[in-house]
């Protein structure tokens, strides 16, 4: 029978060592499937010689609440004088002098992913050993899931840290991110997702049985992350934030997945929040995942391939297709059996609810190969995810008569500048490569237009005779005036009397156009080959009360040719550069010992900003859970300052991830690294 001894925590210890699982803890067996593990049995004293091929013993593993052999949810094994790689089985070493027998188990490296009941089957008497828990298992050849890399599986697996890339594909920030998929009760709670996931509940055992495949799981995950069609994980929300936390206020997956368990669906999250719990709950379960930022990111609502926008003649968007800022997904790598083996490796998949699949708010996993060689019968949602990363843009005008006439187009602003975080670095990494030929190429296009099956896009005719330009200013910090600039020029060899408007409004970063900011219009007459400015003053007492926390405004620039009705228009989105928080540690950085961390902020706005606060978070910093210090009021062009004391719990390395937040300044984020120390 099996004992609570040393020797039973010490083996469950070792074996999570070598199974890469020990940052889950050393109070229970967690191990990857495909790879042995030990256990240790104390025989009956007086029990005599003991042969292992003799003893008539049975092991039976079980998963889920209706296990049954039929769908390899339960299995039984016996002793044998090795293990084998590629199922279930068992082998042991008798030692008599301790009268105890070491056994070595090796799961299937095919089987169920979860939790897991060991039973010993004895002449009839069944005695329960105890449970762990099975992971996917990238350290394994054999795994749907392995990766050869070692510095990859600990960047895609074993990391607890990264960045998420936003803003424009011109002005491209990191957002630090706490993963922290080892924290103490993050493992069960994404068990817990799969076990509310649908599927789970229409048949259970069909759905434990189905968690052996990676593409399974991931689609399962892409589903559960929001709540759109059950009880998800995020509730999603692009409006104004009345009832919950504002998603720029997450620092990490900890809190959410906590909040989750305890009381159902979290309020609130966007793209970025939604792809980085994805990838939490992608890591704990063993499947190497990577979180990516697409700048440029075609919503096509019509499935054509082709991002349709159509203005009225004032300049206003009335079409529903859509280019967002940025929209951040996951991949996950993985074995592609059902496709073939030249799809495998990265596949992408989007826990954002957008469009339906199958019936339910989900997307993908679509392999990089399919989306990059536009082979789009390849499940799943790959249509989808190719126009978010290729699809072409024309722009149309509708007339006061209702005619609509087509006066620009790109095939080069979609899919711009595909971001995820380097391995072992805080860089940015560009791996737009991995998802499209260069724009323009003939690779590209032959791709494109395969991808369309012979839809081809009319090409754009002669040059333009009127050129619009807009041009920006430096140093744009949230808070300050400047001014922007909209430049008109006549290619022709004669003059043009034109209708020219330039505009400033709000927008969020999935293109929700909000209020206006600044306007003006004006009839102008350009001579052959001259230019004209046209100026806008962006104040902070207009754009400061109607912009979104992702602090980006829209300038349109729209001209019209009064001889022959032609149409122009030029587009910027801008980000606001916001003020730096400044952190210095005051104390040594030991486990056990208190450290204070100091921290400074330059209201940069010329009002007072109220209900302003520090947050701090950090894996093996905080415990897992964010540090909150409110601090008040700070006034105009003045510094905000907290000092946060915390206890580090684990050494090693980490990163302490800092938010500020207040009414008008919110969601300012930075980070140091640091190395925590044993207390001496």
């Amino acid at each position: 029978k099996e004992r609570n001894t040393p020797h039973t925590f010490l083996t469950r210890v070792q074996s999570n060592v070598f199974h890469h699982t020990e940052l889950y803890g050393e109070e229970r067996l967690i191990v990857r499937r495909g790879q042995p593990f030990n256990i240790i049995l104390h025989l009956k004293p007086g029990s005599g010689e003991f042969k292992p091929e003799a003893a008539g013993f049975t092991f039976t593993v079980e998963t889920g609440p209706l296990p049954r052999k039929g769908s390899d949810t339960k299995v039984s094994f016996g002793l044998h004088e090795s293990t084998v790689d590629t199922e279930w089985s068992a082998s042991a070493t008798h030692d008599p002098s301790g009268n105890t027998l070491s056994v070595s188990i090796s799961s299937s490296p095919n089987a169920p992913i979860g939790r897991y009941s060991l039973t010993l089957d004895q002449e009839g008497q069944t005695t329960s050993l105890g449970e762990f828990i099975l992971l996917f298992n990238a350290w394994c050849p054999s795994d749907a899931v392995y990766m050869k890399s070692n510095t990859k599986k600990q960047e895609y697996v074993l990391a607890q840290h990264g960045q998420v890339y936003r803003g424009t594909h011109k002005r491209i920030k990191g957002l630090c991110w706490n993963f922290g998929q080892f924290d103490p009760s993050i493992l069960d709670i994404c068990l817990t997702i799969l076990d509310a996931n649908p599927k789970f509940a229409a048949d259970a055992d069909k759905d434990c049985s189905a968690r052996r495949n990676p593409i399974y799981v991931t689609r399962v995950i892409s589903a559960m992350i929001n709540s759109n069609d059950d009880r998800g994980v995020l509730v999603g929300n692009w409006g104004e934030v009345t009832d919950g936390v504002h998603p720029g206020r997450w620092m990490g997956s900890g809190d959410i997945l906590r909040q989750w368990a305890e009381s159902g669906p979290v309020r609130y999250g966007q793209c970025w929040v939604f792809a980085a719990v994805a990838c939490t709950v992608s890591r704990a379960l063993g499947i190497p995942c990577r979180v990516v930022t697409n700048f440029g990111s075609a919503h096509d609502t019509d499935a054509n391939l082709i991002i349709e926008n159509v203005y009225n003649v004032d300049g206003e968007k009335i079409s529903r297709d859509s280019v967002w800022n940025f929209h951040v997904w996951v991949d996950s790598w993985m074995t592609r059996p059902d496709l073939g083996s030249e799809f495998d490796g990265w596949q992408t998949s989007d826990p954002t609810p957008q469009e339906r699949s199958d019936g339910v708010f989900c997307c993908g996993p679509a392999p990089l190969k399919a989306i990059r060689e536009g082979e789009l019968t390849k499940k799943y949602d790959t249509p989808f995810i190719f126009a978010e990363v290729n699809a072409d843009v024309v722009d149309l005008v509708q007339r006061s008569s209702g005619e609509t006439v087509k006066f620009a187009g790109s095939t080069t602003s979609v899919g711009r500048s595909i971001s995820t975080k380097a391995v072992g670095s805080d860089e940015r990494w560009d791996i737009t490569h991995q998802y499209k030929y260069p724009e323009g190429s003939k690779e590209e296009r032959k791709v494109f237009e395969k991808a369309q099956h012979n839809n081809k896009l009319q090409q754009q005719g002669e040059e333009p005779s009127l050129r619009l330009k807009i041009k920006l200013a430096d140093n744009m910090i949230v808070g300050k005036d400047f001014e922007v600039s909209a430049v008109l020029t006549n290619n022709c060899t004669v003059a043009k009397t034109c209708t020219l408007m330039f505009m400033a409004r709000a927008v969020g970063y999935n293109a929700t156009r909000g209020q206006g900011i600044e306007f003006v219009t004006d009839i102008v007459e350009v001579a052959p080959g001259e230019g004209y400015r046209v100026s806008l003053g962006i104040d902070y007492k207009h754009y400061g009360p109607v912009i979104t926390s992702d602090r980006l405004i829209q300038l349109s620039a729209v001209a019209t040719d009064k001889q022959t009705r032609d149409y122009f228009k030029a587009e910027k989105t801008i980000v606001l550069d916001e003020p730096e928080i400044e952190i210095e540690l005051v104390g040594e950085l030991k486990v056990k010992r208190s450290v204070t961390a100091q921290l400074t902020l330059l209201n940069t706005l010329p009002e007072r900003l109220r209900d302003c606060s520090f947050t701090i978070e950090g894996v093996g910093l905080t415990d897992g859970k964010p540090i909150t210090e409110n601090i008040g009021t700070v006034e105009a062009k003045q510094e905000a300052k907290a000092s946060i004391s915390f206890i580090p719990t684990s050494v090693g390395s980490s990163k302490l991830l800092v938010n500020f937040d207040s009414d008008k300044l919110k969601n300012i984020r930075s980070f140091i690294n640091v190395v925590k120390h044993i207390y001496e």
